[in-house]
């Protein structure tokens, strides 16, 4: 019943009388440490009281919790070092991390846990140390491999046509060679071994993402953006083409290009992942992943619609026209393809001055262009520039939740002896078995002093303000007529109450 009583006083709007009411209990508390603390049992969400005070951004109750838990090592003048508990902080030891936690929930506030002691120490010291190391290294290594794939579709093993043509528009002069033709020279062998290597590496990204999958969950996974959710599937995407075209390889089936190219696409666009690494990058990936996921896909839908009523009516007007003359519209599939360029202005309207054209071609083209270019791009191009300014705000505060989200990941894939553990344990200052980040703090007591100072002369200022303002409403009518006065009063103010208070303030400096 007590840890049910913390849970609930962590989601209290009042956070004063929250917190005062959490130590109340917790002084009944008869194991205050240990695995029977009422602090330390999970809801059935697997969150204690600290996790779910950062899970819904609840800043004061964090800080309070925080103030509980750290030790003041020592202090000299304006100088503290403390000692802040990182137990449920450090995702090192725990299945269910505090910071993938953060990220992950959909609540802007609790991202700003980020900013606070110990949170954004114990993050900047994880990432200064090992995160930016290993992650431009595993940036490079990825670039690397994907040069090798592509060398591989470059050089894939191809053979003169030798069948005759069945269209005058067939303009295949090569094909797919057979497995036993594939590898027969140096050259071969040298491209064998670049296609192990990418078949080996396919493989391993697989075997690093399903368990992720499994633990996290397939829509919190892949739907979360800072987590890096549409780069997780472009790249087990990616995993799977590559084993396609293994298994078309082996069996000697013809069209193995169509599972390569998407591989290609998938594999290089994969790359901007690796950008969230770099301040000035990062945002930008989120912004491309909102605007793709977000404008992009609704308006893809009213996209579809006008393209295929408008390249059914190209076709049906073409249809009885010779295709030598004007091939855009040669078939249905070219037909749709066309229109789709059309609609993003990438070439001009098709026409052959040489011949007669259709007055109906006239017509649908005329509202084609009024509705697509005029009025749908506009109204792109205005979704995605309001997606832009308002992610624009949040750049910064996305910029270090991605940075946290990528040192999670890192930590939790490479092996212990490459990432030891953050921290100082507490043995070596009678703590226990605990860990704990050293912060040292430097209090001003000039600055906090002039500080106090001047929120009391703006207090001062402000009450005198408002009483001149009653002032002038009981005597609005004389004042409109006699508008000197009203500016004396405003000087008369400053000169009391501000110039006392600053010549104050210029003595204390």
């Amino acid at each position: 019943i007590g840890n049910t009583v913390l849970h609930i006083l962590v989601l209290q709007p009042n956070k004063t009388f929250a917190c005062h009411m959490y130590s109340l209990i917790l002084s009944y508390d008869r194991n205050k440490e240990g695995p029977g603390s009422l602090e330390l049992i999970p809801n059935n969400e697997g969150l204690t009281p600290f996790k779910l005070a950062g899970v819904e951004g609840n800043t004061v109750m964090f800080q309070y919790l925080m103030q509980k838990r750290k030790h003041n090592l020592w202090s000299f003048g304006p100088l503290t070092t403390v000692l802040y508990d990182l137990t449920e902080i450090d995702s090192w030891a725990e299945d269910q991390s505090f910071l993938e936690l953060i990220v992950s929930t959909k609540k802007r506030e609790a991202r700003q846990i980020l900013d606070l002691t110990p949170v954004k120490e114990l993050v900047s010291l994880k990432w200064n140390m090992y995160g930016r190391p290993y992650f431009c290294f595993l940036a490079l290594f990825y670039i690397l491999y994907m040069v090798c794939f592509t060398m591989c579709c470059v050089y894939r093993p191809l053979k003169p046509r030798t069948g005759n043509k069945t269209s005058s528009r067939d303009n295949t002069i090569y094909v797919q060679k057979m497995l036993q033709e594939s590898y027969m020279t140096y050259e071969d062998e040298l491209r064998l071994v670049g296609e192990l290597i990418t078949v080996i590496g396919a493989v391993v990204i697989l075997i690093l993402e399903i368990p992720d999958i499994l633990r996290v969950g397939a829509a919190k996974y892949f739907g979360q953006t800072i987590l890096g959710g549409p780069f997780h599937i472009i790249v087990i995407t990616y995993a799977c083409m590559i084993l396609v075209t293994m298994v078309m390889r082996l069996t000697s089936t013809t069209g193995e290009v169509v599972p390569m190219s998407f591989a290609l696409v998938l594999g290089w666009c994969n790359v901007m992942y690796f950008a969230r690494g770099f301040q000035m990058l990062g945002p930008f990936t989120i912004m491309i992943q909102k605007m793709i996921f977000g404008d992009l896909m609704r308006f893809c839908w009213l996209m579809a619609v006008v393209i295929l009523g408008f390249a059914s009516a190209f076709y049906i007007i073409f249809q009885t026209e010779n295709p030598e003359n004007l091939g855009q519209f040669y078939n249905y599939p070219m037909s749709l393809f066309t229109t789709f360029e059309l609609f993003l202005t990438i070439i001009d309207g098709p026409a052959n001055y040489d011949v007669d054209l259709p007055f109906m071609y006239s017509v649908v083209y005329f509202a084609f262009a009024i509705i697509a270019t005029l009025l749908m791009l506009n109204l792109l191009i205005a979704m995605m520039g309001d997606t832009h300014w308002r992610v624009a705000h949040e750049r910064d505060e996305l910029w270090r939740a991605q940075v946290v989200a990528t040192t999670v990941m890192l930590e939790r894939k490479l092996p212990r002896c490459l990432w030891p553990r953050s921290g100082i344990c507490g043995r070596e200052y009678g703590l226990g078995d605990r860990w704990y980040l050293r912060v040292e703090d430097r209090v001003d007591p000039i600055k906090h002093k002039m500080m106090r100072y001047t929120e009391a002369f703006k207090a001062q200022d402000k009450d005198n303000y408002d009483k001149g303002l009653e002032k002038l409403e009981i005597n609005r009518d004389i004042l409109y007529k006699k508008e000197p006065p009203a500016l004396s009063l405003s000087r008369s103010t400053s000169k009391t109450s501000s110039h006392r208070g600053w010549e104050i303030l210029r003595r204390n400096t």
